[in-house]
């Protein structure tokens, strides 16, 4: 063991405590103390606090001619509605590798949203003794980054109906002088933002009065089709009661009425930019690119087009930055971005891999995971982020639990916030090897990705040896580099080393080549049908609204775009209820969305809800603060 890193044995106790217990018994190292395992110095980043810090992208500059560690994605089987044990299978094989197996390694995290912390699932650090602390700081507000979306997408919002508004009840030519106001020696101007506009326009005049007439309108007048709009406010709070509002009530708006309504902040377009940026001067771009909804004559209207970019920008700034934390066992993790696994890719952001990729070096490991099953986190992961991020994976996990292959060989119905059927607590080994279907076909379809599969099988107290041994053997017979059975929830790394050897050996085999499902340069629909395919599906259908929406964004010059799907995670067809393997249904594609300035189209298949709601008894009642302590309390 390295004695210079900052590592800490964790004294396990059995029962397993409150995650929150747990978190709150073990004192972090300063973050300073890990930053300094990392080789990181001062100047390499920002204190927030003792236990958090921004880790600048100067570092990447400064690394750059070093080279990377491997690069290792976890994902899941389709999950119960309980969750699989992803993050907390992601920290435990790190705390295994860095405090156990000596090596250099970072976990890569996404923040969680505040409303799932205060709604239903609650926190999002891992459970048990696998890990990230300070987990109150982790799942509440962190170092901001949720709030920086939060107001830079309202801003945007804010300017497209103060424009519609503006428009409505103004000349071109007094809108243009608004626009172009004369400065003090009565000289109008151009603002640099607005360059971009007149090059959209093919108008390469500098001065505004050198504008004709029809230039002026083109210029000045956006015509935005409040119909088409698609931006919608954003709020980090489980609010059911905003998912539809009216706004434009007030009697100065003059009757401009219009129905829109709030998404929760993970969901704007902005976290997924976040997420898939690959610098300060990439976010510029994709923020000024995003489209907001489309003018009257069916042109795409950019965040550039309303002179916001720049803006939303400077309220980005230090949300490029990734956060500095650490697990139980004082392994670092880098926490960034949060985007929805439906609408969105569900993955962390590339830039905190690229940066952890660099510190860990050459025989190092960078474990990040990918949200929901491996059908949607990981196959967003390889298709959409490893194709901006240019980054290749060595080695896939796949987190499985007896619970759900036992849901998926046709176990009852498992529900969140009640308790599972005795099927699910005794011994049933024919129905666990009926669920190995699902695990064979995630492991199936990961391989062909050309990288090495192991499966982690997270073990609860209930598992019996015959049921982990019936997965293990599915696992090897679906073409699987190893199956291993891991106790990090109760015993913290030490109980993930057979995965983490298992996770070396797989990524030092070598003869990993990425292989993405589909190339970019085929349509909308040939690109959706390849993903269909690897659900089992045997078509798809499309309904006329989104036939027209796939012409829209085909025309509009959006087609050479990655593909994201938004369907269930419980199930690989649309069907929620459909466990297992489901072959030779068809896919209904019910609409298609985009966000461009992201850079992926998304069709909808199914409805998604983008603001939850709360439960008759949120998490909430639990959570409190210990006014002697100044420690959270009841946090999940």
């Amino acid at each position: 063991m390295s004695s210079s890193r900052s590592v800490r044995k964790l004294e396990v106790v059995s029962p397993v405590p409150a995650d929150i217990d747990i978190a709150n018994s073990v004192e972090p190292f300063h973050i300073s103390e890990i930053a300094k395992d990392l080789n990181l110095s001062p100047n390499h980043y920002d204190l927030y606090g003792k236990y958090k810090a921004k880790v600048l992208l100067s570092v990447l500059d400064e690394l750059e001619s070093s080279g990377n560690g491997y690069y290792v994605v976890v994902g899941g089987i389709t999950p119960t509605p309980l969750g699989e044990g992803k993050s907390t299978t992601t920290v435990g094989l790190c705390q295994a590798l860095g405090a156990y197996l000596d090596r250099k390694v970072v976990t890569c995290l996404r923040q969680p949203s505040q409303g799932p912390t205060f709604g239903i699932k609650g926190g999002a650090a891992g459970g048990g003794y696998s890990q990230v602390i300070p987990m109150d700081e982790f799942n509440l507000h962190l170092t901001g980054d949720i709030h920086a979306i939060t107001a830079a997408n309202n801003l945007l919002a804010a300017a497209i109906d103060t424009r519609i508004f503006h428009e409505s009840t103004q000349s071109d030519k007094a809108l243009f002088n608004r626009l172009c106001p004369p400065n003090k020696e009565g000289k109008r101007k151009f603002s640099d933002i607005m360059f971009r506009r007149l090059k959209k326009l093919g108008i390469t005049k500098t001065q505004p009065e050198d504008l004709t007439p029809e230039e002026v309108k083109k210029f000045a007048r956006l015509d935005i089709d409040p119909n088409s709009i698609t931006w919608r406010r954003v709020m980090d709070v489980n609010d059911r009661f905003l998912r539809k509002i009216t706004v434009g009530q007030g009697p100065e708006e003059k009757g401009m009425v219009r129905e829109t309504g709030f998404d929760i902040s993970v969901a704007s377009e902005i976290m997924a930019v976040l997420a898939l940026t690959t610098s300060l001067a990439d976010m510029r771009e994709r923020l000024g690119k995003m489209v907001i909804g489309n003018s009257k004559a069916g042109e795409p209207i950019t965040a550039d087009d309303l002179g916001g970019g720049g803006a939303l920008t400077v309220l980005m700034k230090d949300a490029i930055n990734p956060t500095l934390m650490q697990t139980l066992e004082g392994t670092p993790v880098l926490v960034h971005a949060g985007p929805f696994a439906n609408i969105a890719h569900g993955n962390s952001s590339i830039v905190a891999d690229k940066i952890a990729l660099k510190l860990v070096g050459p025989q190092g490991f960078v474990v990040t995971e990918a949200g929901f099953g491996a059908d949607i986190g990981t196959e967003k992961f390889m298709n959409i982020k490893c194709r901006y991020s240019d980054l290749r994976p060595q080695c896939a996990v796949i987190v499985a639990t007896i619970r759900a292959l036992k849901m998926h060989g046709g176990g009852p119905e498992v529900v969140a916030g009640k308790p599972l059927d005795h099927a699910y607590l005794n011994e049933n080994v024919p129905l666990v090897e009926a669920g190995c279907v699902n695990l064979a076909r995630h492991i199936i379809n990961t391989k062909a990705y050309g990288v090495n599969v192991v499966v982690a099988v997270n073990k609860f107290s209930t598992d019996t040896e015959a049921e982990m041994n019936a997965v293990m053997n599915a696992a090897m017979a679906a073409g699987a580099f190893n199956a291993v059975i891991c106790t990090h929830h109760a015993h913290g790394g030490k109980g993930a080393v057979d995965l983490g050897v298992a996770v070396q050996r797989a990524c030092a085999s070598g003869n990993q080549q990425l292989k993405y499902l589909y190339p970019l340069d085929i349509s909308i629909k040939e690109k959706i049908e390849a993903i269909a395919k690897s659900y089992g599906a045997s078509g798809v259908e499309y309904t006329e609204q989104a036939e027209k929406q796939i012409e829209m964004y085909t025309k509009q010059g959006f087609s050479g775009l990655p593909i994201c799907m938004a369907k269930t995670q419980y199930s690989f067809s649309h069907n929620a209820a459909e466990k297992g393997a489901p072959g030779g249904f068809i896919l209904p594609i019910r609409d298609v969305r985009a966000s461009i300035g992201a850079g992926f189209i998304y069709p909808l298949v199914g409805t998604m809800s983008t603001m939850p709601g709360l439960p008759t008894r949120p998490c909430f009642y639990e959570i409190d603060l210990d006014t002697a302590t100044g420690k959270v309390i009841g946090l999940s």
